[in-house]
């Protein structure tokens, strides 16, 4: 007679993968706290359908208390796993729709920040056409680093990303979307905010406190970051303003994502003539993928705009 211990979710119910879709939104949050205005539901709620789906599956998904939210080791696998499976869910739901040629579904975008400042504004002009094509169409944008975009899109949890192009990752297509222009700037209050640009020798702009970002640039840019005196680091371009901004640090900005702050007099470019570098921005798919209606609906939207 075997012993054998029966299956803690022998079947994967409607109440199942809602209370997993939940529990991808609680982890993506960060909290239960967080998680409530995207959910659309109160903590307490979401407390007891967290404690429904551990009950479900017979093991512990998080901590939680007066130390923050913490991912147990197993409510990290079962999230790998619940991404997998919505993943898999939305593909299906996405080649049956597109049988009856009407856009319905996901779209999951990942994009580096700071993008919208663009004058060319072909994403939200290939948003809006989308939108139109599609009325019922959800779009779902997360702002995170480049290197978060591409293993998302590697991994199936985006559909599509922008990253700036630097080299390109194998299992991934780039299609060439901007070049942006950026400038070298500090802000009011360092000490060469009011000297003029004859006066800048380099030497004593290399010398300035400066700010190099940590995600992948083209080799040929990364040399202007080694030519300065790097002490400070920031993880995307909102961070590198936050740091000029406190007027003692140089860095490199985008000059779309700079200009209000030069109009309002906070910042200005050093040395703008040879102080500069362009940066090409591509959006990213994932090689060999699966149909997907919505996602190349919105790719030729974003053809279009070239």
């Amino acid at each position: 007679m075997s012993s054998r211990r029966p299956d803690a979710l022998a079947q994967v119910s409607d109440f199942d993968i809602r209370l997993l879709r939940i529990f991808r939104s609680v982890v993506e949050c960060g909290g239960f706290s967080a998680a409530e205005t995207v959910l659309g539901i109160g903590r307490s709620a979401i407390s007891q359908q967290m404690s429904d789906l551990e009950q479900r599956l017979g093991l512990r998904l998080c901590q939680r208390g007066r130390a923050g939210f913490s991912l147990t080791e197993e409510g990290r696998e079962v999230y790998q796993s619940a991404l997998q499976l919505l993943g898999a869910l939305e593909s299906f739901r996405t080649e049956v729709n597109g049988l009856h040629l009407h856009l319905r579904g996901e779209l999951n975008i990942g994009l580096t920040d700071n993008l919208v400042t663009l004058p060319h504004m072909r994403i939200t002009h290939a948003l809006a056409q989308l939108k139109e094509r599609g009325p019922e169409v959800q779009v779902h944008i997360r702002m995170i680093s480049p290197h978060e975009v591409e293993q998302g899109v590697l991994d199936g949890r985006l559909h599509v990303g922008v990253v700036p192009q630097a080299s390109t990752l194998s299992g991934l297509e780039y299609l060439p979307l901007y070049s942006e222009r950026s400038l070298l700037y500090c802000a009011v209050g360092h000490p060469l905010f009011y000297v003029d640009d004859r006066q800048l020798e380099d030497a004593r702009l290399n010398d300035q406190d400066a700010i190099a970002p940590t995600f992948r640039l083209p080799s040929d840019i990364q040399a202007l970051y080694q030519a300065l005196n790097c002490t400070a680091s920031a993880s995307d371009r909102e961070g590198m303003a936050f740091l000029i901004l406190t007027g003692r640090y140089i860095g490199y900005l985008p000059d779309h994502y700079a200009s209000l702050w030069v109009q309002q007099g906070r910042l200005r470019a050093l040395k703008p003539k040879t102080r500069f570098y362009d940066l090409s921005l591509a959006s990213v798919t994932r090689k060999g993928r699966r149909p997907h209606l919505v996602l190349e609906s919105f790719l030729e939207s974003l053809e279009a705009t070239r």
